[in-house]
């Protein structure tokens, strides 16, 4: 079986990844909270195209509480893939961030994923080969002024890739991240001209990445062939920062 949910399917990132897997091959389960619209519209297109694949948009706030993540965990079908590609970001000063926002991000981009990882896990662990990716970013290994919050959450996923890899290497789960650099996202939507031309001009391969660049190694790494990289932070940035 090859069935895979993306958590944040209707991101830059998430949609580019949905994309390809479906290409691939893959059935999937296509998360999103308050963009549930495109992820619904996204499964009609992909179900055109892949007639023979499922495609399932599923709904989930992830600042639940644990009951409702604990109902959604068990409102999945089985898959043997999980690709969490969401996440957000603040612009600003820590000092001048609101708690609510610094609680925000952490749940968002660390919490959440973490705790779905392990009501999740049982159904990995029974099929014969299972996989998580994490969509880190190249500021969990270089922190960014202005973004410390979210730069902490990034890093903090790949020190979890790095330990939970090494629990579950026996049962055939690989467990990895991919780290993009500067991709053109909601992101860097908001940046002007200037400052994506400076962002651009520091970039070794000349441009802001696609969404279509993230997704080619994360299909790598669900294929069934993939099963001795894992714990892995792999750097996707045209030779920026790492």
């Amino acid at each position: 079986m090859q069935r895979a949910l993306i958590i944040g399917a209707s991101g830059t990132i998430g949609r580019a990844i949905a994309e390809a897997l479906a290409q691939a091959g893959w059935s999937l389960e296509l998360h999103a909270n308050q963009h549930f619209l495109a992820v619904q519209q996204l499964s009609e297109q992909l179900a055109v195209r892949y007639p023979r694949q499922d495609f399932i948009p599923v709904r989930l706030d992830l600042t639940a509480n644990d009951a409702v993540l604990t109902k959604f965990a068990t409102s999945i079908l089985a898959v043997n893939a999980i690709v969490f590609a969401q996440g957000v970001t603040h612009y600003g000063l820590l000092g001048e961030e609101p708690l609510a926002d610094i609680d925000r991000l952490l749940t968002i981009n660390l919490r959440a994923p973490l705790k779905l990882t392990h009501l999740l896990e049982p159904m990995l662990l029974n099929q014969p080969y299972s996989r998580i990716v994490f969509i880190g970013s190249v500021y969990g290994g270089q922190g960014s002024a202005l973004e410390s919050v979210y730069s902490a959450t990034k890093a903090g996923l790949s020190g979890f890739a790095q330990a939970y890899s090494r629990e579950v290497a026996s049962s055939h789960l690989t467990v990895n991240v991919i780290a993009p650099g500067a991709v053109r996202s909601a992101m860097t939507a908001n940046f002007s001209a200037a400052e994506l031309s400076a962002v651009q001009a520091d970039i070794p391969a000349g441009r802001l990445a696609t969404g279509a660049d993230i997704a080619a190694p994360v299909v790598h790494l669900l294929t069934a062939s993939s099963n001795y990289l894992t714990g892995q932070t792999i750097y996707v940035s045209g030779g920026w920062l790492r």
